[in-house]
């Protein structure tokens, strides 16, 4: 038997009799399940025609099987989004108002599977309809009658991987999971299921229609992207790069906002293009003028504004807001669903504005909640919003730190290192609260928020910043640290909590909130004076600016997510140096000192995490945050002096390893001069609008290449090989009781756990019928 090595799997050409695998095709995939049943001990093995062990082809396959970026290993670990303390502690009125917020968040949350994959309604609907007839126990004691234990495992990852994700792609990385058993197994599973016995034909269906693309890993399915370089649902299969511009500078032009649309293009048999702009709303037909729908010939081709897209979700959506409302604190929230309500019966971003407004108007709600299209992380172009919708309660002792942070704010802004005029003419003090979140829907949660992204609102009238205490408690939970000296681990478990915490609040409200972005109105009228404002990097007068119409997002596009994600990280590093601030956290002396020393020493090591989410084949980064982190990380290798190093050792299981250092005693120098620098030019080139020399200075820092002594594009290979698998929540439910009342319930903290969350999150066949009806209408696009 000859093996050939792949990344990320072995595909193994059988030359030898394998006595338990006759059946076996003469190339397959190679899952961690099949090994023991490939592995024939009277055979031998050659690798690259080196003849080698049986154990060593079983433990090297399974290992690179496990290991592998599209495998989610059955040891994943797995928590609880806890929050239970925090709910009973709110009235009737609270719980109920809650418990719609949450009910719209969720049905929204399904509109997710349409923005990640084809495939991906279709395996929602398969898994539901499978896990619905039966619960995970007897469907388990069916399965067994043919398959391993660790099989029907692999399943239950599996299926709870994609509930967690929503979607078959990892949020954070944006890589494609396929089940870790062979497809003739989950099949057989399937089969066997209460599920298949009752809806034969229906089950065969959705088998035939998403099985092979379940596991199906070609270049182009293995990661999100547009074009040759990656799958994405915000756009018809057959679009590009190109067609992402041509739309983008047609929607400019009519001041259509991107954030709640996808585009569809077809091509006529005479060349002839069309292109669909189809904006979110349970409305289907008519609609505002100030919505732009209708025909227009642009470059060449046509575009069609329509609207509808996601329609019976988005009614659904609709109709819980409407119920929320009548359990509404104040006016605030009345107003504020009432523009929700509105953009997502009509399709009106202008609407989701003005509910924004008063989303940011109402100051320390007992119930915090945000709702909508908002970040634009997966969109390969940068500029459509993904889902998102969560409820929170408040955890007050953690929200005075932040509302010192906050008080304090207008004082630490003029100590970062660009002159006044590039900072806004008033810094607009916003609403910044710890939440235990009750449910978040999307892809992906994360540790902290600062929203809403509209630039104008940012600029002018304020934000709002919410870290997600119960996320950040859970993920610091016995985690294994990799890539530091033994000395630094001890310090870093005991200190990464109370660090990040630090992190996030500099993070979403000095980070994200900071920085004037400079503009013409559409009088001609420029937002700062001409005459007096110079560029510190060039020492001449501003020559570029925002133009009417135009946003960050939209003038960054394809970089924006990461480079802001950057600014913020490098304003968090910058301004923990500050005594005053660590104080504000309750951090004094020596121990303020361990404080800083862990979040600068965090985020080098999350530059060297992040190369697991570098694809060299294509050269591009799958996640926002990392490639930030990984760019922090060359700028301060860059500084020298010693201050960061990357030693290569061989680890105790005799493989490749590394260990990142970070000398303490120079942070305050090298560091801060370093991060300094950049950090004002990140902001320059942001606030003059310099797309150009700006993308050209982050790609610079973001360029992974073994050009170096570090030579990082081959520390890649021993990151992968180390990386761990992403932790996964389960969220709990909330349900109404005959007499009204709102009931929480709790899940175990497994695989089993997150599944049944899914079941009766949607119960009956409502929303299951939707996603049916909306997929099925999808299918000429795919």
């Amino acid at each position: 038997m000859q093996a050939i090595r792949f990344p990320a799997f072995t595909f193994v050409f059988n030359f030898l009799k394998l006595k338990q695998c006759k059946s076996l095709p003469s190339i397959y995939l190679l899952t961690s399940s099949q090994v023991n049943s490939i592995v024939d001990k009277s055979s031998q093995f050659f690798v690259l025609g080196r003849q080698i062990s049986n154990s060593t082809i079983s433990t090297a396959a399974v290992k690179m099987s496990t290991d592998s970026q599209f495998i989610i290993p059955n040891d994943v670990p797995i928590v609880n989004l806890e929050c239970t303390t925090a709910f009973n502690g709110l009235t009737p009125k609270e719980k109920l108002y809650a418990h719609y917020l949450t009910r719209a968040s969720w049905a929204g949350g399904l509109i997710c599977l349409f923005q990640t994959s084809p495939e991906s309604p279709g395996i929602f609907l398969l898994l539901q309809k499978l896990f619905k007839a039966e619960t995970v126990e007897q469907l388990k004691e069916r399965s067994l009658k043919s398959v391993t234990e660790n099989d029907f495992q692999s399943l239950l990852t599996y299926a709870a991987a994609f509930f967690a994700n929503l979607g078959n792609y990892k949020s954070f990385g944006d890589t494609k999971f396929v089940p870790d058993l062979p497809k003739d197994k989950l099949g057989g599973i399937i089969r066997a299921s209460a599920a298949y016995a009752a809806d034969q034909a229906g089950v065969d269906k959705l088998w035939k229609d998403c099985g092979d693309a379940i596991y199906s890993l070609s270049k182009k399915e293995q990661q999100l992207g547009l074009g040759d370089k990656g799958i994405s649902t915000y756009f018809s299969l057959n679009c590009t790069m190109d067609d992402a511009e041509k739309a983008k500078k047609f929607m400019d032009e009519k001041s259509i906002s991107a954030y709640n649309t996808r585009l569809f293009k077809k091509v006529a048999d005479d060349g002839k293009v069309t292109y669909e702009v189809r904006l979110a709303s349970a409305a289907d037909a008519g609609g505002d003028e100030k919505l732009k729908l209708g025909s227009y010939d642009y470059d060449n081709a046509t575009f069609n504004v329509t609207r509808g897209d996601y329609s019976p979700l988005m009614e659904r959506i609709a109709q819980n807001l409407a119920k929320a409302k009548e359990s509404a604190a104040n006016e605030n929230e009345v107003k504020m669903l009432e523009g929700y309500i509105d953009s997502f019966s009509n399709g009106s971003i202008d609407a989701h504005k003005d509910g924004s407004r008063y989303w940011i108007k109402d100051k320390g709600p007992i119930v915090e909640h945000y709702i909508g299209f908002i970040e634009s992380y997966r969109d390969p172009f940068g500029v459509r919003g993904e889902w998102e919708g969560f409820v929170s309660m408040v955890n007050k002792e953690m929200s005075a730190k932040f509302s010192a942070l906050v008080d304090n704010a207008e004082g630490f802004l003029p100590q970062l290192p660009w002159p006044v005029e590039y900072e806004k003419d008033k810094f607009l003090k916003p609403d910044f609260t710890s939440l235990d979140v009750l449910s978040y829907a999307s892809s992906g949660i994360p540790a902290g928020i600062n929203i809403p992204n509209y630039d104008d609102i940012r600029q002018e009238e304020g934000f709002k910043n919410v870290s997600l205490g119960n996320v950040l408690s859970a993920h610091t939970k016995d985690q294994k640290i990799t890539f530091l000296s033994e000395e630094d681990k001890e310090v870093y478990s005991k200190l990464k909590s109370p660090s990040f915490e630090v992190q996030v609040g500099l993070h979403e409200l000095l980070g994200h909130g900071s920085g004037k972005l400079f503009r013409k109105d559409a009088n001609g009228v420029l937002n700062f004076d001409a005459d007096k404002v110079v560029h510190t990097e060039t020492g001449k007068k501003i020559e570029s600016w925002y133009l009417p119409g135009e946003t960050w997002d939209s003038k960054f596009s394809v970089i924006a997510s990461p480079y802001e994600e950057c600014r913020a990280e490098c304003v968090g590093l910058y301004l923990c140096l500050s005594k005053k601030i660590l104080s504000i956290f309750g951090h004094e002396g020596d121990a303020a000192s361990d404080i800083m020393y862990i979040n600068w020493l965090n985020m080098v090591r999350a530059g060297v995490l992040a190369l697991e989410f570098y694809t060299p084949e294509t050269q591009s980064w799958r996640q926002a945050h990392m490639q930030a982190r990984f760019v922090i990380l060359s700028v301060l290798l860059e500084a020298g002096n010693g201050l960061v190093t990357i030693s290569r050792i061989t680890g105790e299981d005799g493989q490749p390893d590394a260990v990142v250092r970070l000398d303490k005693s120079k942070i305050e120098s090298t560091g801060k001069e370093a991060i300094g620098a950049f950090l004002r030019k990140l902001q320059v080139y942001k606030s003059t609008a310099d797309f150009k020399v700006g993308k050209a200075f982050f790609d610079k820092y973001s360029s992974v290449n073994d050009d170096t002594e570090d030579k990082l594009l081959s520390l890649r290979q021993t990151v992968m090989d180390r990386k761990l698998p992403r932790r996964m929540f389960v969220q709990v439910n909330t349900s109404l009781e005959a007499d009204g009342s709102v009931k929480l319930t709790e899940y175990e903290p497994s695989a089993s756990g997150i599944v049944t969350s899914f079941v009766e999150r949607f119960p009956g066949d409502e929303y299951d019928n939707c996603v049916a009806d909306l997929w099925r209408k999808e299918q000429e696009y795919l």
